[in-house]
């Protein structure tokens, strides 16, 4: 299983020039946590920071600082960890463990954005699992019931 099946191909980026009080709406427009901030180069979008919902929180509102002069690139974390289309699942979920992250791009060959996996995209695909392994189960017992006389 590779990250590239996994990841949710619909990112909302945008560029280190966009005011605060934009990232917010475009967060909140978008119903999404995080935002990739890239930088162009070419034909690719080269992840070069990530925002969070938790940055606006903890770097402009709990420090009461005014969101009308800041930019994403002012609260930003810059050179996100990311992991390739191509790395495998289980290694890349150990990494964002390891590192704590919830959120990581995902990039291509090329080092351009193509996705991003997400800790809640992740808990979906597995409780899609475990509910289809329960269905299983379900109609064994069904089946067993049904067979004795």
């Amino acid at each position: 299983m590779s990250v590239g099946e996994y990841c949710n191909r619909a990112v909302v980026i945008t560029d280190r020039g966009t005011e605060i009080r934009e990232a917010a709406r475009l967060m909140r427009g978008h119903h999404v946590g995080a935002l990739i901030i890239v930088e162009r180069q070419g034909e690719e979008n080269i992840p070069v920071g990530i925002i969070t919902d938790r940055d606006l929180v903890l770097e402009v509102l709990a420090q009461e600082l005014d969101p009308d002069v800041l930019t994403v690139a002012d609260i930003m974390s810059p050179d996100p960890l990311t992991a390739g289309e191509d790395d495998a699942l289980w290694t890349t979920l150990n990494r964002m463990r390891n590192e704590g992250i919830r959120r990581l791009p995902v990039v291509n060959a090329r080092g351009g954005l193509e996705g991003i996996l997400t800790a809640d995209d992740v808990l979906d695909l597995f409780a899609e699992g475990l509910m289809d392994l329960v269905k299983l189960m379900q109609k064994e017992v069904y089946r067993e019931a049904s067979s004795r006389p």
